[in-house]
Parts: structure tokens; C-alpha cells; sequence
């Protein structure tokens, strides 16, 4: 992408500008950073910006339908329903993969989708950092519809307090202090004032929340929530709480839990669009595809990348017993767009929207990017590795 551009950044580039980079991330919120910077953020084309953009509205064609919220009702599992529901998803982020078409051309390939929040505050600070180490193109920006990082964070403070009193809104999550997202917790607390509470510290009173602080208890309004309930059920199992999710009281969700299931994988087999792979229900299908090979299967209800299956048989399938819990995808080939030192360097970039109550379709602000050299994206994949880990996405003017 952009060879020009690249070979000055990779012709520019030192370790020792990497290692000042690192230990300035780590000095500016001490002991929160526990992910891989990658060595370089990514400059995109405007080609691919536009195709980003043009996929991004035709999911969400799909989200803003009359019917969304019946056909999406059956992911929510009954016992993790969370009264007082939301028509609107307050935060909204798409993650595509950076491939290649049939005549080489740039195109985004669409991996997942969430209704959950992301690194919001961070990204905004992470992108102030690699302008201000390395090179950065004039014009080049990681924000959309003319924002600057002011602007980007007033709209942020818009939608997570609005007209509240930022005491009285807190980041939820489960012991935050141990989360490997947490320098995005500080970041957010840094830029809007707002508090970070875990869950087991919630005080409740009738529908009223409280959280503690300087020894008074604080109504809570708003909850900007961090935490999944996988991750909850699966590493918590024993946290006592005052305040369970499914409890009656009165405050508004940023975004609303429900929302975590109906725009995940789920939602995958309702879109049609040349940027999102054929994807099916795997209970619906009368017979499967005869290139499984280029499959991959998905539990409809998990995170992280838990259960997926990239080598599978219709014996594999056959033996799945709960067949109406998996999805299954066409692959996606990540093509290594990026050129470092050590080799080419596969790209998924997450396009992040926000969404207020009042707008009729959520909006673009930023975005997040990640790197990879391994078989899949995720850290786990990528331990030996360099050039590789989280960054940000610089788009051309």
C-alpha cells in the first residue's frame, strides 16, 4: 500500500526511535500497556478508504432495518437479557481484513462486527504518538468527516455524558486494574473525567446503582460498559455482586449489553454485500459447500477467536451436536500488504463508529488496526514476531 510512502517510513525507521516510542506509551499511563505496539501504523489509500466506507454503510443498511431486532432476537441467550433495551447501539465497530480481489485490487473482506465498545480512548492517543516518533505524511489522518483529535473527543464526550455530571458516569469493568485493554481505561479516564469501577463495587439500593469514592456514595447515570459476559462466566464464575446485568434499575447503557450478541457473527449470515464472505447458519444448511476447504467454522457465541475451527470436514460438522450455535464462513485470505524489514505484513483494520439516539445511522469516527504475520490476528499467534500488534491507520486525503 502506498509504496512510496512506505519505503520512506521503513527507510526512516530505527529501533531506537521504537524503543523511545514504547517506553513514552508506558511512561504516559505507568503500567496499563500489556499488548505489542506494532513498529508502524498503516497508510491507506483513498481506493480502500472508500471500500472501507462503502462496506461499513452497507452493514449498517442492514442494522437500521425495521426487522433487525427480530431476526437478531434469538442471540441473546435468555439468561443474559438485560432489561431496557436500546433501538440504537451507542458504539458500533466493524474489523475487515485487507485482501486482494480477482484483479489484484485492494478490498476489505469483513471478519466480524461488534456492538460493543473498543479502544476508543486510547486510539486517539496512540495516533498523537506515532505522528509525533515517526513519519507521517502531510494530510494523512485517522479520523473521518474533517475531525481532529479534539474534535474526535468532544463527540466522545457527547455521547458518553452528554448533559450528566461526569461523576455520575463510570467505565464498568470486571477488576479493571488486571484487564490487558486497561491503558485504554486510564486514556478514557484521562480525557473525560470519568471513573473506572469494577463490578464487584457497585452498591445497589432498590433500581438505584452507587460506586464509592472519596468516601461518598455516587449516584450512577450512565454506564460506559467494558464488561462481556463470556469473559465474566468463564473467569469469575465466583464474583459476588450487589448488581447483577439482568437486574431492573435505572440507568442508560453505553452501548446497551443486549447489543453485544445481536451485532456479532450472528448477524453475518443477513448481509449481502461483495465485502462481507458468504457466511450460513449452520442448522440451515441442507447440504454444505464442496469446497470446505475454504471454510472455517465459528461458535456464534464466543470471543476472542474461542472454538473457531479453520481445517474442517463434513464429518467435523456432522458431529457437531448443537449445530444451531455455530456459523460457517467462507475464508478470507489476508494478503500481506505491508512491506517491513522482515517481510510482508498482514493488515485487519476496525472502523469505529458512535451512534446517538437521536441519529438515524451511526457515524464514523476513527479507527483501529492490527498486524500479523501468523496464521490468525491474534496475539497469541504472533509471540515471535516483529512488525506485528496493535496500532492505528493513517488515510490518504
Amino acid at each position: 500500500m502506498l509504496p512510496e510512502i512506505r519505503k520512506r517510513y521503513n527507510d526512516t525507521f530505527t529501533d531506537a526511535q521504537y524503543l523511545a516510542f514504547v517506553e513514552h506509551v508506558k511512561d504516559s499511563f505507568p503500567n496499563t500497556l500489556e499488548f505489542r505496539l506494532a513498529e508502524t501504523p498503516v497508510f491507506v489509500p483513498h481506493d480502500l478508504r472508500d471500500k472501507l466506507i462503502a462496506a461499513g454503510e452497507q452493514i449498517i443498511d442492514v442494522i437500521v432495518r425495521p426487522d433487525f431486532m427480530e431476526k437478531t432476537d434469538r442471540a441473546i441467550p435468555s439468561d443474559q437479557r438485560v432489561p431496557n433495551e436500546t433501538r440504537h447501539c451507542s458504539l458500533v465497530t466493524f474489523d475487515f481484513a485487507v485482501c486482494k480481489d480477482e484483479n489484484g485490487a485492494l478490498t476489505p473482506q469483513l471478519i466480524e462486527m461488534q456492538g460493543f465498545a473498543t479502544l476508543y480512548g486510547y486510539q486517539a492517543f496512540i495516533g498523537e504518538q506515532y505522528q509525533q516518533f515517526f513519519y507521517c505524511p502531510d494530510g494523512f489522518t485517522p479520523y473521518f468527516h474533517g475531525l481532529d483529535k479534539t474534535g474526535y473527543i468532544a463527540a466522545l464526550r457527547e455521547l458518553f455524558i452528554g448533559d450528566e455530571n461526569p461523576e455520575q458516569v463510570i467505565l464498568l469493568e470486571v477488576y479493571p486494574e488486571t484487564q490487558k485493554t486497561r491503558i485504554d481505561f486510564a486514556v478514557t479516564k484521562a480525557y473525560l473525567g470519568i471513573e473506572i469501577v469494577c463490578l464487584s463495587k457497585i452498591r445497589k439500593e432498590g433500581r438505584q446503582l452507587y460506586y464509592e469514592k472519596d468516601g461518598r456514595l455516587i449516584p450512577i447515570r450512565r454506564i460506559y460498559n467494558r464488561v462481556i459476559f463470556d469473559d465474566l462466566q468463564q473467569n469469575f464464575p465466583d464474583l459476588q455482586t450487589e448488581f447483577h446485568f439482568t437486574d431492573e434499575v435505572d440507568v442508560e447503557w453505553i452501548a446497551h449489553p443486549n447489543w453485544f450478541f445481536r451485532m456479532s457473527k450472528f448477524t453475518l449470515p443477513l448481509i449481502d454485500s461483495p465485502y462481507v464472505p458468504a457466511s450460513y447458519y449452520l442448522h440451515e444448511l441442507e447440504s454444505y459447500p464442496p469446497d470446505l476447504e475454504n471454510y472455517v467454522l465459528k461458535p456464534l457465541f464466543s470471543f476472542a477467536g474461542s472454538g473457531v475451527k479453520l481445517h474442517i470436514t463434513a464429518e467435523d460438522l456432522d458431529a457437531v451436536p448443537d449445530k444451531e450455535n455455530y456459523l460457517l464462513q467462507r475464508k478470507v485470505h489476508y494478503e500481506p500488504v505491508v512491506s517491513s524489514p522482515t517481510g510482508g505484513v498482514k493488515v485487519e483494520i476496525r472502523m469505529m463508529y458512535i451512534w446517538h439516539p437521536h441519529e438515524a445511522r451511526p457515524r464514523l469516527l476513527t479507527n483501529l488496526s492490527r498486524m500479523s504475520k501468523g496464521e490468525m490476528i491474534g496475539v497469541r499467534y504472533n509471540k515471535d514476531f516483529d512488525w506485528v500488534g496493535g496500532n492505528i491507520c493513517f488515510f490518504e486525503p
